[in-house]
């Protein structure tokens, strides 16, 4: 057998496929290896930006909750200030509806008093002129104290 031709060249053949095979299988194994490696770092870049994305989108859902928290409180404090000074303004309506009610008591009164005086005034001309004639006329006691009495008694009307 060891002879025979065949025989060499399958020997031959076998050991040409187990050098072919280990030069090939180291080759694809480096392949495979780099390709492996690449398709890791790329799952790798791939999960970082996947962390990175997350993580922005946190944040940006963060500053939304803050901005809508701050919107409200905005607003919140809005309705505050229109309370506040609705409440103000009403006070302050209310302080001058009192200030022109008084100050329009006080003119009632000024004009009652005036009126008052202005009838005492005439009520006075009234008697000083009565009490002219009676002295250019020459009353009788009797009848000077009857208008006396009369002009007493008709004080009151004279004053209302």
């Amino acid at each position: 057998m060891i002879h025979q031709p065949e025989f060499w060249v399958a020997v031959s053949f076998v050991i040409f496929v187990a050098l072919v095979w280990k030069k090939a299988a180291a080759a694809i194994g480096g392949l495979l290896d780099a390709r492996t490696e690449k398709i890791r770092a790329e799952l790798d870049e791939a999960e970082r930006l996947h962390r990175d994305a997350q993580e922005l989108l946190n944040s940006y859902q963060r500053r939304q909750a803050d901005a809508l928290k701050e919107a409200e409180a905005v607003l919140a404090h809005a309705r505050e200030e229109a309370e506040r000074l609705r409440s103000q303004a009403a006070a302050e309506l209310e302080a001058s509806l009192k200030r022109r009610e008084a100050q329009a008591m006080t003119r009632i009164a000024q004009a009652e008093a005036a009126a008052v005086a202005e009838v005492r005034d005439l009520t006075v001309d009234v008697a000083v002129a009565a009490g002219r004639r009676l002295l250019e006329t020459g009353l009788q006691p009797a009848q000077a104290d009857k208008l006396i009495e009369q002009s007493i008694a008709d004080l009151p009307r004279h004053l209302h």
